[in-house]
């Protein structure tokens, strides 16, 4: 592992208009690395770039739904247009999920799930590796989950596109090595952001966690991870158990989130 700079660096921020984007915004902006920020919702990045500048920060905003070519081609010309086509940072947050039976769900969920937490991030990922490997010591951060390690009843769409990114994150980061471009996997719990107010679908038997993280402490994490050179992280206890019954006794894993894994 190699530490990297925060301070002086370049990064473009995805999903940033609330939860972890949004804290990883402040956080970064806070240590002095320069901020594109994108996300649907414009009134919310234009508040959260005028915070940014206020406490001396430097951010600028490109509101658009990441799903759309016509946005990620705006994010490379802004990259071109004001840091010469280098970028350093490239933090894929944006997400969408969904809760309920599979076999209930039109298939419209499970493409727009796809979308917007696989394709999209992909894309753009492809879109600006040229800005990266222009860049200094750059970096691509996936936010992910834990559910990209595990999967869980009634979340069947988000563990598989968390799945996608966890194999696309790895593939891509021994792609990547030669021209010395790190891949980050950050994989959270349930993390208290607008996230559950904002799924496409919910169903009773889909239970909420009854103990999640705050998204500033995913984005301290996170942040630490960046500046360390770490390769991934699982942040939270419970994550970690999962992740390890699964690896070192999977038909235990599977009895008991059969029982319990509706949350």
């Amino acid at each position: 592992m190699s530490r990297r700079p925060i301070a002086g660096s370049r990064g473009l921020i995805t999903g940033a208009s609330s939860g972890i984007g949004r804290e990883l915004a402040l956080q970064l902006a806070d240590r002095g690395a320069a901020l594109l920020l994108t996300a649907r919702r414009q009134e919310r990045l234009d508040a959260l770039v005028a915070q940014i500048r206020r406490q001396g920060g430097t951010a600028r905003a490109v509101p658009g739904d990441v799903t759309s070519p016509a946005l990620r081609e705006k994010l490379v010309e802004t990259v071109a247009e004001h840091w010469e086509g280098e970028l350093d940072l490239l933090v894929n947050n944006a997400g969408v999920g969904a809760l309920g039976p599979f076999a209930d769900a039109q298939p419209a969920r499970l493409r727009q799930v796809m979308e917007v937490n696989f394709f999209a991030p992909a894309e753009l990922t492809r879109d600006l590796l040229p800005c990266l490997r222009r860049g200094y010591r750059p970096l691509i951060v996936n936010i992910s989950s834990v559910l990209g390690h595990r999967a869980v009843p009634y979340k069947s769409e988000y563990c598989a596109s968390k799945f996608a990114l966890h194999g696309f994150s790895d593939a891509l980061r021994a792609e990547l090595a030669p021209f010395e471009i790190g891949v980050l996997l950050v994989s959270p719990s349930t993390t208290q952001t607008e996230f559950e107010q904002h799924v496409l679908e919910r169903h009773a038997a889909a239970r909420r966690s009854p103990f999640p993280a705050s998204a500033a402490a995913v984005a301290r994490q996170t942040v630490r991870a960046i500046r360390a050179g770490r390769h991934e992280i699982i942040l939270t206890p419970g994550g970690k158990l999962l992740v390890w019954l699964d690896r070192l006794c999977p038909p235990l894993a599977n009895r008991l989130i059969a029982r319990f894994g509706k949350s």
